[in-house]
């Protein structure tokens, strides 16, 4: 993943600025494989729980902010570590990071999410926890058919929109997730390594 590593350094992610009663979260992305065009990505499935804004979304292993938590990357390895028993300080190592982004929705609570790639080093054994309903490993090739772009209706408060998104089998990744996702393969592009 020294290919990964390389591209994702050549530009610095944009970091929002804090202000008054923004929270912040990070999210994991992690590759499996040799380089990024027989890599993997890891998605998860949120377990549906009232009251979670993201219930039963594909997502990112990650999560809010803690205090005790002595960085962003530090919350996004707890995160990985609570959800899916995947341990980045000893299977994975720190690859990159993506711009910042906040949720277009304003219905949603104010928030900052910053992504960390991570690559691990062999196969890894997953054990959901009870946020996490299932996961599963995409190829980062599979996300570049145009098959799997897909455009994904989503209402709200009486309002539909049609929001990007890829389709994975039964599973839709839109959203952040999307928009993550797609900030990643346009740098792996750009790199010329997809």
């Amino acid at each position: 993943m020294d290919d990964v590593a390389r591209v994702l350094a050549r530009t610095a992610p944009r970091e929002e600025p804090p202000e008054p009663g923004l929270r912040w979260a990070a999210v994991a992305l992690v590759l499996h494989g040799r380089g990024a065009r027989d890599a993997e990505l890891l998605f998860i499935r949120r377990a549906d729980r009232d009251g979670d804004p993201w219930s039963g979304h594909v997502a990112f292993p990650g999560g809010r902010h803690d205090r005790t938590d002595t960085s962003l990357e530090h919350t996004a390895r707890r995160e990985t570590r609570e959800e899916l028993g995947l341990d980045l300080d000893v299977a994975g190592t720190l690859v990159g990071r993506l711009d910042d982004l906040r949720p277009r929705n304003a219905a949603l609570p104010p928030i900052v999410v910053r992504p960390f790639v991570f690559a691990v080093h062999a196969p890894v054994a997953l054990t959901p926890n009870a946020e996490v309903k299932s996961a599963f490993w995409t190829p980062l090739v599979r996300l570049l058919d145009p098959v799997v772009r897909h455009e994904h209706a989503v209402a709200h408060a009486g309002t539909r929109w049609r929001l990007p998104a890829y389709r994975l089998g039964e599973d839709v990744v839109w959203g952040m997730t999307e928009r993550i996702t797609t900030q990643l393969l346009l740098h792996l592009q750009e790199g010329a390594l997809l």
